[in-house]
C-alpha cells in the first residue's frame, strides 16, 4: 500500500504488479508499478477501484547510493503517470521530497515540479 504523493485525486494505492519481469517481487525507487485506486477523492481525476500505472518516489526500506550513502523516508509514496513511454504526472503538483534517483531513471517533469529533491 502505498500514499499518492500528487494532487491526481487518489489517496491510498495497492501495488498489482512491478514492471521489469514476470517473477519481479520488489520495487525500489524510480520503479513503474501498475496499481488499483483503494481510496480516492471525490472530485478528482481518478476514481476508486481504478487501474492506474504510477512510479515510486519514497520507500521506507533505503537505498544504497554510488558513493556509498543510503537514502530512507518514513512513509512509501508514488506519483501517477499517464503511460511509462512519455512519463508525465497525471497531477498538477508533487507533495513531499522526492529522491534524485527519479531523475535519474528519466522522470525530469516530476523532478521539477517537486517541491523538495533528496
Amino acid at each position: 500500500m502505498l500514499k499518492a504523493a500528487d494532487n491526481s485525486g487518489a489517496k491510498i494505492l495497492m501495488v498489482i504488479h512491478i514492471f521489469g519481469g514476470s517473477k519481479r517481487r520488489k520495487g525500489s525507487i524510480g520503479d513503474i508499478i501498475n496499481c488499483v485506486v483503494k481510496e480516492a477523492s471525490p472530485t478528482g481525476q481518478v476514481k476508486d477501484s481504478e487501474i492506474v500505472k504510477a512510479v515510486v518516489v519514497r520507500t521506507r526500506k533505503e537505498v544504497r547510493r554510488p558513493d556509498g550513502s543510503y537514502i530512507r523516508f518514513s512513509d512509501n509514496a508514488a506519483v501517477l503517470i499517464d503511460n511509462p513511454k512519455d512519463k508525465n504526472p497525471r497531477g498538477t503538483r508533487i507533495f513531499g521530497p522526492i529522491a534524485r534517483e527519479v531523475k535519474d531513471r528519466g522522470f525530469a517533469k516530476i523532478a521539477s515540479m517537486a517541491v523538495e529533491i533528496v
